[in-house]
């Protein structure tokens, strides 16, 4: 167990904590529906009732993920939450919106009443996907920053990372190819928020009009999708030469990787499979249920595997196009062999997370929702 299986055994935990992140912004995907399902109060009610139970995973998740990317991976955190802190930012800011509209959207008197808040858990339905999608899709396309180790040394201002653009991560909103992936977790997103209504609320209406929603959003999706999997196939990646730790650009990189690591490749193909099975099930037998199980787990093992091929078989996780060699990769970016030992133990604690998670999820979803559980005066 050396310093290099330390840098990958992270980056695994990485790429398994940005999957459960896609998986659960089914939260949000749900909350970009509720104008289109909650047709009356009765129906709005039963669905944010069904959100609110759920959506402090999401939450708790994010929070992890960029914590765990800021122990093991500092440089990273550095200089993207340094640099491109206005795309940040905004990310930030919609899930603090989410998280005040839930607290005060059922209080009777509230200031602003349930429609504002209703919009805000809207915005943050569409905002924190979307976004979330286009700074995810940044380790593909690449970002305009410069690394400059050496600077730590100096009194006068030691930054290691420098951010090359003015508009500090809102350039990455012009790359038409950023857009695509942003709008392809949205339509995922909404995807998976109908499939979770379709198993966790017991109205008819409800299920008819998700299933609706399902095959529209989905059909979205795969095309999104599919588009931009071709392009990342097709596209130079930067490469990291073992010998000198040089980055050179290598053609077709990503289709490269998935190739040397068969096992990536295969967990990627499953997944993808699942996913198509959660949508067509669902929409050829709106009866089906059981559609979020096969659609989340198969977008948990997609994502992991596009996470597997950003970092590893030597590639740059973070590529520069300012300045290809300051590129960021598992092993020019990770904290010291302690820190990442240390965490390691304290990793073994996931499992137990898990299954907490798991009987958590299982306790708030005893009995599906429906209207003879909602209080009409009330809300929720």
């Amino acid at each position: 167990m050396d310093y290099s299986f330390f840098q990958h055994y992270w980056w695994l935990i990485i790429s398994l904590l940005g999957a459960l992140l896609v998986f659960l912004l089914f939260v949000q995907g749900g909350q970009s529906l509720t104008y289109r399902l909650g047709k009356d109060d009765k129906h709005l009610n039963m669905i944010i009732l069904s959100l609110k139970k759920k959506w402090e995973l999401t939450f708790t998740t994010l929070v992890t993920f960029g914590g765990a990317f800021f122990a093991s991976f500092p440089l990273f955190y550095s200089t993207s939450f340094g640099g491109a802190y206005w795309l940040w930012m905004l990310i930030l800011s919609s899930f603090i919106v989410q998280a005040v509209s839930y607290e005060f959207i059922a209080k009777q008197g509230n200031l602003l009443g349930k429609s504002t808040y209703q919009f805000f858990l809207f915005l943050n339905g569409f905002l924190g996907p979307f976004l979330l999608g286009i700074a995810v899709s940044t380790f593909f396309t690449g970002s305009e920053f410069m690394v400059v180790k050496e600077n730590i040394t100096s009194l006068s201002m030691p930054v290691i990372s420098s951010w090359q653009n003015p508009l500090h991560g809102l350039e990455a909103l012009g790359n038409v190819w950023n857009l695509m992936f942003g709008l392809a977790v949205f339509f995922l997103s909404r995807s998976l928020g109908a499939l979770y209504f379709i198993n966790a609320i017991d109205d008819e209406d409800v299920r008819k009009n998700a299933v609706k929603q399902l095959l529209i959003n989905a059909s979205a999706f795969l095309l999104l999708f599919l588009t931009y999997g071709v392009y990342i196939l097709m596209k130079d990646g930067f490469a990291v030469d073992p010998e000198t730790s040089v980055i050179v650009i290598e053609p077709l990189k990503y289709l490269h990787n998935f190739l040397s690591l068969p096992w990536v490749l295969a967990l990627f193909l499953i997944g993808v499979v699942l996913v198509l099975i959660g949508f067509i099930r669902t929409i050829m037998n709106p009866r089906f249920i059981y559609g979020i199980w096969y659609a989340g787990i198969g977008v948990i093992l997609t994502v992991f595997a596009l996470f597997v091929i950003l970092g590893f078989n030597y590639t740059a996780y973070y590529p520069s196009v300012t300045d290809p060699q300051s590129s960021l990769t598992i092993s020019n970016s990770s904290s010291g062999i302690f820190t990442l030992k240390v965490m390691s133990i304290v990793s073994l604690m996931i499992p137990f997370v898990f299954a907490y998670i798991w009987h958590t999820w299982k306790l708030l979803d005893k009995g599906k929702i429906n209207a003879a559980g909602i209080d009409d005066e009330y809300g929720y």
